[in-house]
């Protein structure tokens, strides 16, 4: 039976490693003597080069970091060549675009969308979720319903002729398996810290090529696809949502970075965590991207091939290739 004193020793030990951990949290921000890098955004993959750009035009102009993350992925929503985010995505197994986002900004506030349908920017009914109720996450018909209410339009259920050309010759087998780097650049996640020293971040994708319908990845889900601490710093992630939806992916690289790990090796720690928790990592890619509260980055992959995109006042806007656990 533990005793009144052993209970007020354990007490005292547990203050003692919180003390600890938040100060180690506090000097790895204030390791650059204190100068913080801003503004600085960072997204997943080619494609962020143009989201940035849009991003960009935000934060060069004092803008916010919530309305740079949200016009920065509403770049690549308009993409209709784009085959992994908005709706020119790649299907389901029905031949249905659904459509999964989300957004955090520097008070905590979040929003998000799941398998929505025929909705042009899913990243701004999902701020609109954030803005204008009392819920995180609106999904299917009630999302649509909801984005249709405040002013969206509904589009043509049409596909892209290279997705209806992708979704032709995958009829022909109707075989489902992820493809590392190829059709698992399903996600475009974006994490700004602007002028101010805010943090924010977005994430939106079409999902998983060929997904049963009814599917939801990480993207929408907050703490895993994306999440933002403004005291601590903001992750995202990309890849196969299922893997890390089991870790809590993105909240897993915030919390790693309050403990005073580095941006990089704080996505190193959480896809050793993924890899514990999925027997079948060599067959699939994750990639997660970090931003600390210092202006200070990092990622880290789970296969070889994932890159992403940095733009800052001294680094405009340049691709970079991730480290991984596989070679």
């Amino acid at each position: 039976m533990t005793t009144r004193r052993k209970f007020l020793k354990l007490s005292a030990l547990m203050a003692s490693l919180f003390a600890f951990n938040k100060t180690k949290a506090i000097e790895t921000i204030s390791k650059s003597n204190g100068k913080q890098i801003k503004p600085v955004v960072l997204s997943t993959w080619k494609h962020g080069l143009a989201a940035n750009e849009g991003a960009w035009k935000i934060l060069s102009s004092n803008g916010s970091a919530l309305d740079a993350v949200e016009k920065g992925v509403m770049v690549t929503e308009d993409d209709f060549t784009n085959l992994s985010v908005g709706l020119g995505g790649l299907p389901d197994r029905d031949g249905c675009v659904t459509l999964d986002a989300s957004i955090m900004d520097e008070k905590g506030r979040c929003g998000g969308v799941a398998f929505l349908e025929r909705i042009k920017h899913p990243i701004s009914v999902a701020r609109l979720v954030m803005e204008k109720t009392a819920h995180v996450l609106l999904v299917g018909s009630g999302a649509q319903k909801f984005a249709l209410d405040n002013g969206f339009k509904l589009e043509p259920k049409t596909l892209s002729t290279e997705a209806e050309k992708a979704y032709k010759e995958w009829l022909k087998k109707s075989e489902y398996k992820p493809m590392i780097n190829i059709e698992n650049h399903d996600t475009i996640g974006m994490i700004a810290i602007d002028a101010n020293g805010n943090l924010s971040g977005s994430c939106t994708t079409s999902g998983l090529a060929y997904k049963i319908h009814g599917r939801v990845g990480d993207s929408p889900i907050i703490g895993a696809g994306m999440y933002v601490d403004n005291e601590v710093g903001a992750a995202c992630a990309t890849g196969v949502g299922e893997t890390v939806l089991r870790i809590c992916g993105s909240h897993l690289v915030v919390e790693l970075m309050r403990q005073g790990l580095s941006p990089d090796d704080a996505c190193k720690k959480a896809v050793e965590r993924l890899i514990s928790k999925n027997p079948n990592y060599k067959e699939v890619q994750v990639g997660f991207l970090a931003l600390n509260k210092n202006g200070e980055h990092g990622a880290y992959a789970l296969q070889k091939g994932f890159n992403y995109a940095l733009y800052s006042n001294e680094i405009k806007n340049q691709m970079f290739d991730s480290k991984s656990f596989l070679q």
